[in-house]
């Protein structure tokens, strides 16, 4: 067995691992490379593989960082089946289309405004060529053996982050090698922890929080903290949210604070996003994967006005009272939220409230790094807002949060390998496991190769 990293090395973006045993080759993510330029250009480089060899695709998760890349794989040759847990088929069918979408407009964008080097420019892939690729997504249950070639097998086991989010243990030729995914915390509100492990020869694990430790203290007092400091001042909150995961535990949050009385009643909370809303009624849909009661879903996700149209989205800008406004990207990256941005970035009273991971070369991350104005359709918009950033929502787990997960293995892995992390993030990682656990780790860069049965 050989692994080759083709991605979420040196960077949190662009999840690919090649994996190679017996002379057939399966795929673990596909994800897009996102943030700064020098990153996205990989989404158009040449892969070191032909797409129509592999024998099939896992996936941990849906976020785009790890499946955005399927549209493109299929489009290139690839025609087996992609393998992943119901939840995430389901949420992949908003996601992906709406990528392609995106592609699109940005492609169109910049021939209009004569702002791209190709002429014309054309989309990474398209709306279409997403629905495509979904005809390959086929749904797993936790737990039960996926049987593939050359005698592997695999299951998920629930890793929390996210609806669906799942850990892949593959078993070949007597031994384990096991994908962390994007592992979730043991006190998420909505999300289930993720599962003990105690043994695999093989490790591969997240470090996006692998040099920093979550603020502690109780998240519902600090929304309402941000919430009542905006509206005293007659400000709105406008909260670049990921539509998947981040947008339902925040409903959550404001639905307990207004039963509570510990913010406004009367202020009224949009959710901006139309994919949200529908990755919001797939979380109903599953309420084995996640902690929430029927009624309690019900309830919580009842606290927002849901805004469908693009004319119902300008009119809430239109509208001068407080508010609280939900709308996607999370990084601030494209979508409806840039829009909301450009109207009330300027404006002191306002608060914009980041509820997670900033990559590098985004929006959300040049603003809390104390970027004066952000680029917004072409023009510098001032941000005089007040900017908070509440990494105690995070979905991901902590440094100290991997580490208690990792102390449940009976003995150490024969390799760990350390990626989906900034540098520093997942070398900081990699000191601490080698320091307080004992264990051999490494950092592997993009492309490297390491045989798993030398």
């Amino acid at each position: 067995m050989k692994i080759m990293f083709l991605g979420a090395a040196g960077t949190v973006t662009g999840s690919k691992y090649l994996l190679t045993h017996e002379q057939h080759h399966l795929l673990v993510d596909c994800g897009l490379f996102q943030g700064y330029k020098q990153l996205r250009l990989k989404n158009w480089a040449r892969l070191p593989f032909d797409p129509a060899s592999l024998d099939a695709v896992l996936l941990t998760h849906a976020h785009l960082d790890h499946s955005g890349y399927l549209p493109l794989l299929v489009k290139l040759g690839y025609r087996g089946r992609v393998v992943c847990t119901d939840a995430t088929r389901d949420l992949c069918g908003i996601l992906l289309p709406d990528s392609g979408h995106l592609q699109e407009q940005d492609a169109a964008f910049a021939n209009r405004r004569g702002s791209s080097k190709h002429h014309p420019a054309l989309p990474l892939y398209t709306e279409e060529d997403a629905r495509t690729a979904l005809r390959r997504l086929s749904g797993f249950p936790f737990h039960q053996a996926w049987k593939g070639p050359g005698g592997l097998e695999a299951r998920f086991l629930r890793a929390g982050h996210i609806l669906g989010a799942a850990m892949i243990e593959l078993t070949f030729s007597g031994s384990r090698l096991l994908f962390s995914g994007d592992l979730g915390r043991p006190s998420d509100p909505t999300m289930q922890a993720p599962e003990i492990v105690e043994s695999a020869d093989y490790l591969v694990v997240e470090s996006t929080y692998g040099n920093r430790v979550h603020e502690g203290g109780d998240p519902a007092s600090r929304i309402a903290d941000v919430v009542n400091r905006a509206a005293a001042r007659g400000g709105s909150v406008i909260i670049p949210a990921f539509a998947v995961g981040r947008t339902q535990m925040l409903l959550v949050y404001l639905h307990r604070l207004k039963q509570a009385g510990r913010i406004p009643r009367d202020m009224p909370v949009f959710m901006d996003s139309p994919m949200a809303m529908d990755a919001s009624d797939i979380f109903a849909a599953h309420p084995a994967d996640h902690k929430m009661t029927p009624a309690e879903t019900r309830a919580a996700f009842a606290v927002a006005r849901y805004v469908r149209s693009a004319d119902d989205s300008k009119e809430i800008d239109r509208q001068a009272m407080p508010k609280i406004i939900l709308s996607a990207s999370g990084m601030a990256t494209g979508g409806r939220i840039l829009h909301h941005l450009k109207s009330y970035g300027p404006d002191r009273r306002n608060v914009i409230l980041f509820t997670g991971f900033q990559a590098g070369g985004t929006r959300g991350a040049a603003m809390l790094a104390g970027a004066k104005t952000v680029k917004i359709f072409g023009e510098q918009i001032p941000i005089n807002a007040e900017l908070c950033d509440l990494g105690m929502l995070s979905a991901h787990a902590d440094s100290t949060e991997i580490l208690a997960w990792l102390r449940n293995f009976k003995k150490p892995p024969r390799m760990t390998f350390i990626t989906h992390g900034e540098p520093q993030a997942s070398d900081t990682l990699r000191q601490r496991i080698a320091d307080e656990l004992g264990w051999p780790c490494l950092v592997p860069e993009y492309r490297d190769e390491h045989d798993l049965t030398a």
